[in-house]
């Protein structure tokens, strides 16, 4: 019982800290930055917000493969849709992972790969964050309960927030005060 609630507590707090990590990474491509919040100290908080949504991930693919309530398999957890228990909202949570892996990988090797080629890779993360947000109202046993819907609401806002703020800043607000 009580991993099923691990579980559970490990995809949500993976879910904010994955989006935490593409507000923060939205936001600092835009060049958004002052006196207070430097860029380096957005990147420093984007690439640790993005190593302890690992964390939490990992925890809840091990804890999801080692329930005895669901047959999900770690294969499941990395290969998409061949789960036997809710094929296609396991595999949109496996979708997620390779893609995160990809991020994860190339990041690792960034040096050798050259800044364009780990950048073109690094986009995943932003197609992988609404595949996990999907996965989670899809799968998520408490999917329908008022404050995960508000969860799950402040998490698409920040980002659509984000989204919008780097689509309409200027590259030229950096170091201005806000």
């Amino acid at each position: 019982m009580i991993q099923w609630y691990v579980m559970r507590a490990t995809g949500v707090v993976a879910l904010a800290l994955l989006s935490v990590t593409v507000v923060l990474g939205l936001l600092n491509r835009s060049r958004i930055a002052s006196d207070r919040w430097p860029r380096f100290v957005i990147d420093r908080l984007h690439r640790n917000a993005s190593l302890l949504a690992v964390v939490f991930l990992c925890i809840h693919i091990l804890t999801s493969v080692t329930d005895r309530f669901v047959a999900v398999g770690l294969v499941d957890a990395v290969i998409p849709f061949h789960s036997s228990y809710r094929p296609f909202w396991v595999g949109l949570g496996a979708v997620a992972v390779d893609l995160l892996v990809a991020v994860i990988v190339t990041s690792l090797v960034r040096v050798r790969l050259g800044v364009r080629a780990w950048r073109g890779v690094h986009w995943l993360a932003y197609l992988a964050w609404p595949v996990a947000v999907a996965h989670g109202l899809g799968i998520g046993t408490d999917g329908g309960q008022v404050w995960m819907l508000a969860i799950e609401a402040i998490c698409i806002g920040s980002v659509l927030a984000a989204l919008a703020l780097r689509l309409t800043a200027p590259a030229r607000l950096a170091g201005q005060a806000w």
